[in-house]
């Protein structure tokens, strides 16, 4: 057997857990190991994370890796990583957590948000004039849910002041990574874009407005530099190097947040070229030319991995989550449902069983409808008051009618997100991959292409792309290879093309689905203030 080639160890910090796998330059995965991380829940809207407990996973999953495949191990040479955006740690000057992770899930900043944003006339809450800067320079403004460091650093300043005087900087959870790897403080051009503070108007330029830091309420000396996502950092630490396995010569690229990564890890880095990632959240995202926004559907082009271009990304708040809640919250494994010859303990996961159920149930779920919001939602509309809910139960409705509504659901929103992305991209997209862990389901690989009505192309090792994306940006800023390269490197498994007789049934829906949500906003509002 021949020498190994160089093998970049691309970190996966999921919501839902830590993985890591090691990737080549052509984008071959060898090995994989994950571990789950909890999510903390609070009262108020609060949801946070333990930064202590994702090194120590990171530390377990590397081991594995080392046990598994030392060959591959001992031809590391860059460590790079992808994250989940959006969470907020404020370190000391040593660099030690004060606060556990508030996450993207948090939205207890949203009042202060609003007290330091505020001002008449005003959009959502938000001074018109300070929307209207944020979009000309940003491309974008802070949400009104909360859910982003914008929001997080107000909650910490004005209800956690001790901990702000003790703050060296506020990180976002790929800055803190990386902060781990390499004992330097550093943001990237992505993890840094959701504290809105910096000029995006020229994507080989990225840096702070000095009037929006200004204006953000936030110490400047608390905001970390920022780099590219290709850039080499440094080396790793002493205690990364023992913690890792690994020589404190490997090189640590700077990486990216999970949407960018995707991206890259897709095999989509042409412009506008689609892809679906099908996670806890989901997104649909494409690289673009130019800076672009749509306020209405939520949307905008923002920095990204590739220099010279934007990532037009729209966000949908639950995705996979739903699939999450069915598990935890109405199927156990003790469940008659499982007992009913479509698949045992044994034999693979409960997700592997609503696989098998699905193509049970015609397309529509026998009238039940189910609409995904179980955490607000992003876009085409930004809204943290909407809810999960079925409608249209009867008696003869079964379980199985419920589950496949579920998945019906998710892809009737991605629907609905669609049509915006569309008019995004100027054309209508008639082909797309599909990534993430939620595409390992054929069934639900199938709902998507008849709902949207659209060919979608899978990827091959869909629960790999932002290991792989780690991977590939790694790889770019080591120089063992080019963005362009990337294209004619990427693998499809199966292409899942449109049932017209279940697209038009969609298509029923689909206006139905619509009608839900105008009619009920309102009443969600009024439930959830």
């Amino acid at each position: 057997m021949g020498a190994v080639a160089q093998q970049v160890l691309a970190i996966d910090l999921g919501t839902s857990g830590m993985k890591a796998a090691l990737v080549a330059a052509d984008g071959t995965v060898t090995g994989w190991a994950e571990r789950p991380v909890p999510l903390h829940v609070l009262p108020g809207g609060g949801a946070e994370q333990d930064a202590g407990t994702w090194w120590d996973a990171l530390g377990a999953v590397t081991a594995e890796l080392r046990r598994n495949h030392p060959e591959h191990m001992g031809a590391v040479t860059t460590v790079c990583s992808s994250t989940q955006g959006e969470g907020t740690i404020a370190v000391d000057a040593a660099g030690n957590p004060l606060t556990r992770c508030i996450t993207w899930l948090d939205m207890r900043g949203a009042p202060h948000l609003r007290k330091q944003f505020g001002g008449r006339p005003s959009v959502g809450g938000l001074s018109a004039r300070r929307v209207a800067r944020w979009l000309r320079l940003t491309g974008g403004v802070p949400s009104s849910t909360g859910k982003d460091p914008a929001a997080h650093m107000l909650l910490v300043r004005d209800e956690m002041p001790d901990v702000y005087s003790q703050t060296a900087a506020f990180l976002n959870v790929l800055d803190w990574i990386n902060l781990k790897l390499t004992g330097r403080v550093v943001a990237t051009v992505d993890s840094i874009l959701t504290s809105w503070v910096t000029d995006n108007r020229r994507p080989t330029n990225i840096r702070y407005s000095p009037a929006l830091v200004a204006d953000c309420g936030i110490d400047r000396d608390k905001l970390p530099p920022i780099v590219a996502c290709t850039e080499v950092i440094g080396t790793l630490s002493r205690s990364a190097s023992e913690h890792l396995g690994l020589p404190e010569s490997v090189q640590v690229v700077a990486g990216a947040i999970d949407n960018t990564a995707a991206a890259i890890g897709a095999g989509t880095t042409g412009d506008n070229e689609p892809h679906l990632y099908l996670g806890t959240s989901s997104w649909i995202a494409a690289h673009v030319p130019r800076k672009k926004t749509d306020v209405v559907a939520q949307i905008a082009s923002v920095p990204c991995a590739i220099p010279d271009r934007y990532l037009m990304t729209a966000l949908q708040a639950t995705a996979g989550a739903n699939l999450t809640w069915l598990r935890d919250k109405v199927v156990e494994w003790d469940d008659p449902l499982l007992g009913a010859g479509y698949i045992s303990r044994d034999e693979g996961s409960i997700f592997d069983a609503f696989d098998k159920i699905l193509p049970t149930v015609p397309p529509g779920a026998n009238g039940v409808l189910y609409t995904p919001w179980l955490y607000g939602e992003r876009a085409p509309v930004d809204d943290p008051h909407l809810r999960a809910g079925f409608f249209n139960i009867s008696l003869d409705t079964s379980r199985s009618d419920l589950l496949r509504a579920v998945f019906e659901g998710v892809a009737l929103n991605t629907r609905w997100l669609m049509r915006a992305v569309d008019r995004f991209l100027g054309a209508p997209v008639t082909s797309m991959v599909i990534t993430g862990g939620g595409a390992r389901s054929d069934s639900w690989c199938q709902i998507f292409a008849d709902a949207l009505g659209i060919e979608i192309r899978r990827d091959a090792q869909p629960v790999a792309v932002n290991a792989r994306g780690a991977g590939w940006i790694g790889a770019v800023g080591a120089g063992m290879l080019s963005f362009d390269d990337i294209r004619g490197l990427m693998r499809d498994d199966h292409v899942f093309e449109p049932s017209p007789a279940a697209s038009a049934v969609y298509d029923g829906m689909f206006d139905v689905y619509q009608s839900l949500h105008k009619r009920l906003a309102p009443v969600y509002k009024r439930l959830n203030r």
